[in-house]
């Protein structure tokens, strides 16, 4: 079996993680991939999304396999912030930037890992599976490039997305669907040191609704979060509106319709209480997926993972990802994990041991 070439690996995830690529502004890196993809022989589409979405694009690419099986293999292109003029440092086998940015590992990791598997099994000249690349632009803060992913080229009924942390091995089978809300508390203006009475505070009216709302860990499978707080003008008027951002999460369906349910109405109590007004702008950002142990699917990735000594795992997580919307669509895709840490943050890594380890999974998954 062919070795993953490890300092091409390392070399070509440097190379991408340097390209610019934050949510909506996706368009040299996804140029980068369609043109690298096609030097592999992959027959590569721009799908076009909205300039709301990205300036860039989303890409499906396809290679002809003599194995008679399929599989569409999705990262995301784009970045969060401060995802720009990353420098990577490698030491002592780990990679992560100078410390100012995030490194890109989210989700780049994942697409190095692909296409560094793609060669050695060119390279070796092995039969291989068809392969359908689905990389995605603006999945962060909304999975907006998979939902506005155009489903009529794909051909596979099952797909693989790599885009979680944890240990390699890690199968993400269960994911939460998400329900965001925005609440627009309208209350009236009043001068607060002549005459406060006369108002009615917009904040004073969050405030009370917020400390009787069940928030955070609500159970093993449900939680919930307040993360924009807008308002005010000045300290001499009584705040005459206010804007709450909020989310809810669940793997459960009713669970997450109980939780929306228990915020909306604990705004509405507040408000009703105090004579203000309310708006709500409620959205389903995502649905949740659940895919068996015993999924056939599941089974042939723990295989090659158990091949290679390496230990396969299924469990939930509490974030979503494309595969949330992929699932949505008909086509039953697993989350997995490579190796990347501390996502989201200026303190990302992910250790080249991981990078190789993940890649050989590709590698032999493809050719199994």
């Amino acid at each position: 079996m062919t070795q993953i070439n490890q300092e091409r690996l390392v070399e070509h995830f440097c190379q991408l993680i340097k390209i610019d690529s934050e949510s909506r502004f996706e368009l040299e890196i996804a140029q980068t991939l369609a043109e690298q993809l096609g030097e592999l022989g992959f027959t590569v589409h721009k799908l076009p999304v909205s300039e709301e979405i990205s300036n860039g694009f989303n890409l499906y690419a396809r290679l002809e396999g003599k194995l008679e099986d399929s599989v569409v293999l999705s990262c995301h292109m784009d970045t969060v912030a401060p995802g720009n003029s990353i420098e990577p440092i490698i030491e002592d086998g780990v990679i992560r930037s100078k410390g100012d940015t995030i490194l890109g590992g989210d989700d780049k990791s994942g697409i190095a890992a692909i296409m560094e598997a793609v060669r050695c099994i060119q390279a070796e000249n092995e039969e291989h599976k068809t392969i359908e690349i689905a990389f995605t632009v603006h999945e962060e803060g909304g999975l907006q490039g998979s939902k506005n992913f155009d489903m009529s080229y794909i051909q596979s009924d099952k797909a693989i997305v790599l885009d979680s942390g944890g240990p390699i091995g890690t199968i993400i089978n269960r994911a939460p669907g998400q329900q965001s809300m925005a609440f627009t508390i309208k209350g009236r203006p009043a001068h607060a040191g002549l005459a406060p009475e006369e108002g009615i505070s917009a904040i004073g009216v969050a405030a009370e609704a917020i400390t009787k709302m069940n928030l955070l860990r609500i159970d093993e499978e449900t939680t919930s979060n307040i993360g924009i707080v807008e308002g005010g003008q000045a300290t001499n008027i009584v705040m005459p509106e206010l804007r709450v951002v909020a989310e809810a999460r669940s793997l459960n369906a009713d669970k997450l319709a109980k939780q929306v349910n228990h915020m909306v109405e604990t705004f509405q109590a507040a408000v009703d209480h105090h004579g203000a007004e309310m708006e709500l702008d409620s959205q389903r950002a995502y649905n949740a997926y659940v895919i068996a142990e015993d999924h056939p699917h599941i089974i042939s990735i723990k295989h090659s993972f158990e091949a290679l000594g390496l230990e396969p795992q299924t469990q939930p997580t509490g974030g979503g990802s494309d595969a949330n919307n992929f699932n949505e669509k008909g086509l039953t895709t697993v989350n997995l994990s490579t190796g990347m840490a501390k996502v989201h943050t200026t303190e990302e890594f992910i250790t080249v041991e991981d990078l190789v380890n993940i890649t050989r999974f590709m590698k032999h998954y493809l050719t199994a």
